[in-house]
C-alpha cells in the first residue's frame, strides 16, 4: 500500500511538528520536557512524521466499537513507517441514541477536528469513523486544515437473522414495525427481530448513510482501495488499518494534502458512485458540503441531478435492492468492482490518498456475482438513486429515491394531510379510523435544519394504520427532514427553503392538491399565486428553538439543505497558509 509513485517532497526540517520541537529556545524546551513526561525520548518525534489519529470511538457508538482495538493496529503501522502515532479523541455521535439527531451534531465534530488537527503538532491525519455523520464531519474538518488525511471506515456489520430470514439493519425494521402495526407479526415475533437485527460491531450492514458515506470517502479519494466495504469483523480490516497508518507517514513525506485530492472531478466521481450504490439520500447534504468546503462553491443539487439521469443503479442491496446486504457486497468484490465496472462514468484519472489514480487502484477488480453488482445493461433501477424535484413547493429544491419506492408513486396528484409537529403526526396515523386513502400526500413540516432543529430522519413518515390494515404499504410522504439511508418508501425530502424559516412548504394546508411527476423532477402544490401571497402575508415566524450555547449558534449561522448545511462561518476556502496559528 505504500509503493507511491510520487516523489519524497518533505524533509525533516520542514514537518510542521519540527516547529513544535525543533527550536531551541524556551517554548518548545516546554513541548519536549512535557513530551518527555508522557515518557517520550527525542528518539520519538526528531526527525519523524507526527500522526494524530481521530478516533471517534466511545461506550455508545456500538458502529465504532472495535475502534478500541484498530487504533492500536494504526498506531502499529504509523510506527513500522516511522512515525509517532498520537491517538485524539473526537466527537462519537452515535447515531442510535443521540438525540434529537447527530445532524444537529455533524458540524461540532466538523469544527473539532479541524481545530485538533490545526493547534496540535500534527504532521498528517488518520480519521477514523463510520457512523453516519462521522465520516463527512471528520473530513470537513480535515479539508479545512489542510494537512495529509487517510480514512479509516468502521465497515458495515455483519448480516441479521431472525428465525432464519436475513434481516437488515433499520429497513427490516421499519417493515416488521408495519406488519406489528398491522397485526401480522405478535409481539414475540418483534422482540426475535429486536434481538437479532444487530449481531456484530459495526455500521449498518444496508446500504444505509453509514456504507454510502464511506463508499463515497473511497470515490473521493481519501481511503485506501477497497476498505469501505470490508466488514467490520472481517480480518482484512485490521490488516488495512495497519496499512493505513503505514500509508499516512508517506502521504506526510510526499505532501500529499487534500487539495491535490479532493478536485472538482473526484467530487464527480463520488457523485456517481453514489448513484451506481443506490446511495442515501443524506449523500446529497454531505457530499455538497464536503465539496464546498473543498472550494468548489457551485458545486450543488444540479451536479446530482444530471448524474442522476447517467447512472444507473447497480448495486442490488437493501433498501433499493430487494436481497443482498453489504457482506453480500463486499464477497461479489466490493468498491473497487463496482467501480471498474461503471467505465465511462467515472473520471479515473484522479489522484488518491495512494499516490495513484482512482484507475489504478481499480485496475484488475472483478465482480463474482453479477447478480450483487449487475452489468450496465442489467441494472437494479435504469437511473441513479436520487432524483432532485423542483416547483413551487421547493424553489431551491428537494430529493426523493425512486430506486426504493412503489413506481406508482413517481407520477402522483392528491390531498395534503399537513402536521406541524411530530407528536401531532404520530398520534394521528396510530388511529385506526383517520380519515386518509392512499392517495392522500402525508406532509409533516418544521422538521429542516432550523426546524427540527437538526433536520431529524423524520422524514420516512410512519404509514397511518388505518392503511396498514387494507395492505398498503406505501404512500406519498414529504417533508423538510431527511430519513435514514435505511429507509425506503415514497418520501420527499430535504424540501428547501424549509418550511420554519417561511420557505413554501410554510403554506401548504390539509386539502391542497400536492402533484409529484419525478420524470419531469416537479413538485408543485395546486395553489394560485394570489392565495400563496396572502398566506405568505399571514404566516408568522414560530418561535426560536434555543436560547444559548451551541443550538443558539447553530440556529444563527446553518445553512439550508441544498447548500449542504454547513456553517456559514465556514465558508472559506481550506487549507490556507494563513490559517496556521501563530507559534511562539
Amino acid at each position: 500500500m505504500t509503493n507511491s509513485p510520487l516523489p519524497r517532497t518533505r524533509t525533516p526540517e520542514s514537518l510542521r511538528s519540527t516547529r513544535w520541537f525543533g527550536p531551541a529556545d524556551l517554548r518548545s524546551f516546554g513541548h519536549r520536557s512535557r513530551a518527555m513526561q508522557m515518557g517520550w525520548a527525542e528518539e520519538d518525534w526528531a526527525g519523524k512524521p507526527v500522526i494524530g489519529i481521530l478516533n471517534t470511538w466511545s461506550d455508545i457508538n456500538p458502529c465504532h466499537q472495535h475502534f478500541r482495538a484498530r487504533v492500536e493496529d494504526v498506531k502499529r503501522g504509523v510506527l513500522q513507517a516511522g512515525g509517532l502515532p498520537l491517538e485524539l479523541p473526537a466527537l462519537a455521535l452515535p447515531e442510535n441514541f443521540m438525540k434529537p439527531t447527530t445532524m444537529l451534531y455533524r458540524n461540532m465534530l466538523a469544527m473539532e477536528a479541524e481545530e485538533q488537527i490545526r493547534s496540535l503538532p500534527v504532521d498528517g491525519v488518520v480519521l477514523m469513523g463510520g457512523c453516519d455523520k462521522t465520516g463527512p464531519g471528520l473530513l470537513l474538518g480535515a479539508l479545512s486544515a489542510g494537512v495529509p488525511t487517510i480514512f479509516l471506515p468502521a465497515g458495515p456489520m455483519l448480516r441479521g437473522n431472525w428465525n432464519g430470514k436475513i434481516l437488515g439493519s433499520g429497513s427490516d425494521s421499519w417493515k416488521y414495525w408495519d406488519e406489528l402495526r398491522a397485526g401480522r407479526i405478535t409481539q414475540e415475533d418483534w422482540t426475535g427481530v429486536e434481538q437479532g437485527i444487530a449481531p456484530s460491531h459495526g455500521t449498518c450492514m444496508t446500504m444505509g448513510t453509514a456504507s454510502t458515506m464511506t463508499a463515497i470517502i473511497e470515490a473521493l479519494g481519501f481511503s485506501l482501495p477497497g476498505f469501505s466495504s470490508v466488514p467490520a469483523p472481517d480480518s482484512n480490516h485490521p490488516r488495512l488499518s495497519a496499512a493505513t497508518g503505514r500509508r499516512v507517514v508517506e502521504m506526510v513525506w510526499e505532501d500529499l494534502v487534500p487539495s491535490r485530492i479532493a478536485t472538482r472531478a473526484a467530487c464527480r466521481n463520488a457523485v456517481a458512485v453514489a448513484m451506481a450504490m443506490g446511495c442515501s439520500t443524506n449523500a446529497l447534504i454531505h457530499l455538497i458540503a464536503l465539496a464546498r468546503r473543498a472550494g468548489h462553491a457551485e458545486f450543488g443539487l444540479d451536479d446530482f441531478e444530471a448524474l442522476s439521469r447517467e447512472v444507473p443503479v447497480i448495486a442490488n442491496v437493501r433498501p433499493s435492492g430487494s436481497t443482498y446486504l453489504m457482506e453480500d457486497f463486499y464477497y461479489a468484490g466490493g468498491i473497487r468492482a463496482l467501480m471498474a465496472r461503471m467505465g465511462h462514468h467515472l473520471d479515473t484519472g484522479t489522484l488518491t490518498c495512494t499516490g495513484r489514480s482512482l484507475g489504478e487502484n481499480v485496475a484488475g477488480a472483478s465482480v463474482s456475482n453479477d447478480d450483487v453488482i449487475r452489468p450496465l445493461d442489467n441494472p437494479i433501477y435504469a437511473e441513479g438513486a436520487l432524483a432532485v424535484l423542483k416547483g413551487n413547493l421547493a424553489p431551491d429544491g428537494c430529493v426523493i429515491k425512486p430506486s426504493a419506492m412503489d413506481p406508482r408513486f413517481l407520477r402522483h396528484a392528491g390531498p395534503a394531510l399537513v402536521f406541524d409537529d411530530y407528536p401531532s403526526m404520530k398520534q394521528a396515523v396510530e388511529d385506526e379510523n383517520l380519515a386518509i386513502t392512499p392517495d392522500h400526500v402525508l406532509v409533516l413540516r418544521n422538521a429542516g435544519p432550523q426546524g427540527g432543529p437538526g433536520m431529524p430522519e423524520w422524514g420516512m413518515l410512519p404509514m397511518p394504520k388505518a392503511l396498514l390494515k387494507q395492505g398498503h404499504r406505501d404512500m406519498l410522504r414529504l417533508s423538510d427532514a431527511r430519513m435514514s439511508g435505511t429507509s425506503y418508501g415514497a418520501c420527499v425530502l430535504h424540501v428547501s427553503p424549509e418550511s420554519y424559516v417561511g420557505g413554501p412548504l410554510a403554506l401548504l394546508r390539509t386539502g391542497d392538491i400536492v402533484e409529484v411527476d419525478v420524470p419531469a423532477r416537479s413538485i408543485n402544490m395546486r395553489v394560485e399565486q394570489e392565495e400563496l401571497a396572502r398566506r405568505q402575508k399571514a404566516w408568522a415566524p414560530p418561535p426560536p428553538r434555543f436560547g444559548r450555547g451551541y443550538g443558539w449558534m447553530f440556529s444563527r449561522h446553518i445553512r439550508q439543505a441544498h447548500e449542504g448545511c454547513d456553517f456559514d462561518f465556514l465558508k472559506t476556502e481550506f487549507g490556507s497558509p494563513v490559517d496556521e496559528p501563530a507559534i511562539y
